[in-house]
């Protein structure tokens, strides 16, 4: 129900709340000179390495790497779902959450009861139909598991529910809303789900929220899922979370198959952390609910092309996500079998044992890269680290990095140094490269004076801009942003566009703000690791520096251009306009100035 929240509740909750106040009732906090120090609740250690700045609004771990606001903290330590957070945090600092539409908000209430009433329905049919439990039989179930993941049978009529929950216009509305009926062309509606098994998809709570039905005769599609409606979103959801927090109070980790019936047979054998995706490939949103419970997950897949190929969307995903601390392995299972059928042949002990030797997702990445070169000759081992390159540089900066890059450096034959010179790790930058660690210790501001001389170790220029809005938002009401930075070839651009425009949308806004308007987005764990390193500049001279990072950017855009038009005219006759535009950047360059606000020309 978090649509229902409007933004700016959200955004003014998270600026009046008190990160201190809010870390420090869950968590005993020491002062260390203008912040806080604790040991970090999220990952075991013996040496504080977790740190809540109050001026920031922000904690951080430079063990683990978790971070971020007040909103946060709650979500990942009471491990609650966001709009269960927010009404937390509103609550102990004495705010009603209001709502959008108090209409809209009533509105969604009759979508759980209609649920729950089908729920009701299709539990009852299943016990009146033979053939759908002689098939749940065929398949290994039994009664227990079947009552507890609430397993019922859609009867194959087109208006079973439609009856069952009344006739008027009143009564059918929320059907349609919870996505169980469907309009007819001619007019009316009938039953989305006709010869199902059906199984409830439930939220946090326990409250179902959509089912997904498979087929028990022949006929397309075999799996049927809930269409997305105001409760359900299947690309943030997971079948089976809520029966496996049940029934493990302290899960370690998750394992992650394709389907219902592997969840349910899992569960069945004695295997209860297992979930699925519905129907979708694994979204950053997924790995945000399953870091949020627990610090591992396993990935499990068939053995066959296409279960390799999730498995290899499954990693791309996960490398922005894979902080220090937490571990994603991967299964792949023998061609032909499931996670159903091979726990049913095996038994649980034979395929636990499988998930023991899993592979780690290093081991995985740099194998499947491996796979496609001859590491026997120097194209291949040049090849590799090319192949490697783009992903490597997702990861957050950490030990974990540290030691896949090393690894990579052993397969290819490099020394380290050589292949971070290869892969521009020194240099960071990049939104993707991530950040120079920093270190947990009292971090004081530094003079203006020194800013410029080491901008050059601070990555590139549009990443000492991005960290300057996180750190100062203010500025981006003081310096406006030139119109052709995108010319400056560098990555960010974009980013910082969209950080000066959430700068300057508020005159008050904060950097826990700007975090939280990048929830669940990939860029947020490069932006908090920004925001836990030592500010480029002091406060007085944020502004001036801003200023000068923006000009050598524009300075960067227009050589670029100046280089490109140039090439063109070695190569072709320059049109008109190009011809007068590659003078006044010649002028341009010649002069030593780069004119802010100057469009490029046409």
């Amino acid at each position: 129900m978090s649509g229902l929240i409007p933004q700016d509740f959200i955004d003014d909750l998270v600026q009046r709340a008190d990160i201190v106040e809010v870390v420090g009732s869950r968590v005993p906090l020491t002062k260390a000179g203008r912040e806080y120090k604790a040991r970090c609740p999220f990952h075991a250690e013996k040496t504080p390495s977790f740190w809540v700045s109050p001026q920031k609004g922000f904690y951080h771990c430079f063990g683990c790497g978790a971070h971020g606001t007040a909103l946060s903290f709650l979500m990942e330590y009471e491990r609650l779902e966001f709009p269960v957070a927010v009404e937390e945090l509103a609550r102990s600092i004495g705010l009603e959450v209001p709502r959008t539409d108090s209409v809209e908000r009533v509105s969604v209430e009759p979508l759980y009861a209609v649920l729950d009433k089908a729920v009701t329905l299709y539990r009852q049919a299943l016990r009146d139909n033979t053939s759908a439990v002689e098939y749940l039989k065929k398949r290994g179930l039994d009664g227990d598991t079947a009552r507890e993941f609430g397993i019922g049978y859609a009867p194959p009529a087109w208006d079973t529910l439609l009856t069952a929950c009344g006739s008027s216009e009143e009564d059918r509305q929320p059907l349609l809303g919870a996505g169980m009926v469907i309009p007819r062309d001619t007019g009316g509606f009938y039953d989305r789900f006709r010869d199902r098994i059906m199984f409830p998809i439930r939220d946090s709570r326990g409250r179902t929220m959509a089912f997904g039905g498979r087929i028990v005769a022949t006929g397309e599609p075999k799996y049927l899922n809930s269409p997305e409606t105001p409760l359900f979103h299947k690309g943030r959801e997971l079948y089976g979370l809520y029966e496996a927090r049940r029934a493990e109070r302290k899960l370690e980790r998750l394992l992650v198959v394709e389907g219902y019936m592997d969840v349910v047979m899992l569960a069945a054998h004695g295997i209860r952390n297992a979930v699925a995706t519905l129907g979708t490939a694994t979204t950053s949103e997924h790995l945000r609910r399953i870091f949020s419970v627990v610090p591992e997950v396993i990935f499990c897949f068939d053995g066959d092309r296409a279960g390799r190929e999730a498995a290899w969307r499954a990693l791309q995903v996960s490398l922005p996500s894979l902080h220090d601390g937490r571990q994603i392995r991967f299964l792949l299972l023998p061609d032909g079998e499931d996670p159903d059928s091979l726990v049913r042949q095996e038994g649980a002990v034979a395929f636990g044992a499988r998930l023991t030797q899993s592979t780690p997702l290093s081991e995985f990445l740099l194998d499947s890269l491996s796979a496609d070169v001859d590491l026997r000759s120097l194209d291949g081992k040049a090849r590799l680290a090319a192949l490697a390159k783009p992903l490597l540089s997702q990861l957050p900066e950490g030990v974990y990095r540290e030691l896949l890059t090393t690894e990579l450096a052993r397969r290819v034959g490099l020394p380290r140094e050589r292949l971070d010179g290869l892969l521009g790790n020194g240099a960071g930058g990049s939104s993707g490269a991530g950040p120079t660690p920093a270190t947990p210790t009292a971090r004081p501001v530094r003079p203006n004076r020194q800013a410029t001389a080491r901008s050059s170790s601070r990555g590139s220029l549009s990443r000492q801009a991005i960290a300057l809005l996180l750190h100062y938002p203010s500025v981006a009401h003081e310096v406006p942003l030139p119109e052709n930075l995108e010319g400056s070839g560098q990555r960010g651009v974009e980013l910082l566009r969209e950080l000066h425009a959430l700068s300057r949308s508020r005159p008050d806004v904060t950097p826990p703000l700007l975090l939280e308007r990048f929830r669940d987005r990939p860029e947020l764990p490069h932006l908090a690791q920004l925001l836990a390193e030592e500010p480029l500049v002091a406060p007085d001279g944020a502004a001036a520096e801003f200023q000068g990072c923006l000009g050598r950017l524009l300075s960067a855009a227009t050589q670029q251009e100046l280089a490109t038009l140039l090439q063109k005219a070695g190569q072709e006759a320059l049109s008109g306009p190009e011809r007068e535009r590659l003078a006044t950047l010649q002028r341009t360059v010649v002069a030593g100035t780069a004119t802010t606000g100057t469009g490029r020309g046409s």
